[in-house]
């Protein structure tokens, strides 16, 4: 089974997958990644070229039309969830897990990521958090379709494990 990690930029959705993926011996994807090998350019510069519409075109066709092997785990980008009919796609292809920590959390991570980010490049402390609270606004209904929501700051791998057991005991 294919397990999706969603979530807010910055929520952890990489560092998990790849924990979760070593701990279950199973494959990790991290969905910007495969874009970008796949384009052979960056997630800025796919932007500066092809605008957020264009990117996330890109993004659905990559997410629903790869080859990805079924029991993969796979960290998307923070709105590939909320476009198109990438999260209903991914609960009917797989198990999808919302990671949410709080926002300050967030903008904590986000001031210093050493990746550059193209929907908050350029913002302030305050602006950024601001940002995040829109932007989570509006994506909040997307990411709380999700079959397993889990909140709160440094969830460990075995706290990820426990929830899809409770979620699907046969895995």
């Amino acid at each position: 089974m294919k397990i999706f990690l969603i979530g807010y930029m910055g929520c952890g959705k990489s560092r998990m997958g790849k924990k979760l993926a070593a701990k279950l011996n199973r494959p990790f994807i991290d969905l910007d990644e495969l874009i970008q090998t796949k384009q052979q350019a960056t997630i800025p510069e796919i932007f500066a070229a092809k605008g957020e519409s264009g990117f996330r075109e890109i993004e659905r066709d990559t997410l629903q039309k790869s080859a990805i092997a079924g029991d993969t785990i796979i960290s998307t980008g923070g709105g590939a969830p909320c476009f198109f009919d990438n999260m209903e796609w991914m609960n009917k292809n797989g198990l999808t897990i919302f990671i949410d920590p709080p926002e300050k959390v967030l903008a904590d991570r986000l001031i210093n990521a050493k990746a550059e980010r193209p929907l908050i490049k350029g913002k302030s402390y305050e602006e950024l958090l601001e940002f995040i609270n829109e932007k989570l606004q509006e994506r909040r209904p997307f990411y709380e379709q999700a079959k397993i929501k889990l909140y709160g700051v440094d969830l460990g791998v075995e706290e990820v494990i426990e929830a899809m057991e409770k979620e699907n005991p046969e895995s």
